[in-house]
């Protein structure tokens, strides 16, 4: 079945999601999120054959860093959105890859996005965005999230570390209507681009889930449990499943294909 084209936005303001392929964990460590944060904001700027900046490729308005998948609200400016988010994740999957010692594609080939033509359905994205690792579990509050860019309008980073473009927002929204906005939970129904993202109810949190896949291998990354050999892997994924650790979950975590994981009994 041929790809649908993406459809132009009149803003020029796009929604992106974009994900690890097999819904594995694209972000392993704080240093992970730090070095794709660092790649949004070298990526936002032209420069010149000298290193020079000469242009805008972009603009930043929110974004979040969830473990196995990212949420941008972006502006294209001197480069068309795709080029950019090229450009992003290629410089991400090079750091990745190199980091951990592996080969291959980490992010589903194809982004997600989706147009954003008014000033209500940005805001609600606002919202959206930065209420994810609320509406996951992760942390009790908006705020209390480090990997997205909350922290830039509540003013927590410091103006060096921004690369948002907060002031504009700001100007149409004053801060206090934004923060009861995005600390206002969206309806459950609510439809995003990430719907088929599942966040299931787990008897064993993430974290529970590597402690366990740690003690029952002893590697300490999905890339490593990846150059497994297939018995160890079943093995592994039999005990785990035991402990309560769902189908979804092993593979969102290791990166391993859903089908094997399944057999593996």
């Amino acid at each position: 079945m041929p790809r649908q084209p993406r459809v132009p936005s009149g803003t020029e303001i796009y929604h992106v999601m974009m994900r690890g392929i097999n819904h594995q964990n694209i972000f392993e460590e704080p240093e992970d999120y730090y070095q794709f944060i660092n790649i949004l904001d070298r990526m936002r700027t032209q420069y010149d054959d000298n290193g020079n900046p000469c242009g805008t490729n972009c603009i930043y308005y929110a974004y979040c860093l969830m473990s196995n998948h990212f949420h941008l609200l972006i502006r294209e400016r001197d480069e068309k959105v795709g080029d950019t988010i090229k450009r992003i994740a290629g410089a991400y999957v090079y750091y990745y890859n190199h980091k951990y010692l592996r080969d291959g594609h980490l992010f589903k080939e194809r982004f997600k996005s989706e147009p954003v033509n008014d000033i209500s359905y940005f805001t609600t994205l606002l919202r959206y965005i930065h209420q994810n690792p609320v509406k996951a579990g992760i942390v009790p509050e908006v705020k209390d999230y480090e990997y997205s860019s909350w922290g830039e309008y509540d003013g927590t980073v410091e103006p060096a570390f921004q690369i948002c473009n907060t002031c504009t927002v700001l100007k149409r929204i004053p801060f206090n209507d934004l923060n009861d906005w995005v600390n206002d939970p969206l309806p459950d129904d609510a439809n995003f681009l990430d719907n088929d993202l599942e966040q299931p109810r787990l008897r064993l949190s993430d974290d529970q889930t590597w402690q366990q896949i740690i003690r029952i291998t002893g590697v300490s990354n999905s890339s490593e449990f990846q150059k497994l050999d297939r018995k160890t892997q079943w093995q592994a994924f039999i005990q785990l499943k035991e402990l309560g650790a769902s189908v979804r979950q092993l593979q969102r975590l290791t990166g391993i294909d859903r089908g094997i994981i399944q057999r593996a009994r």
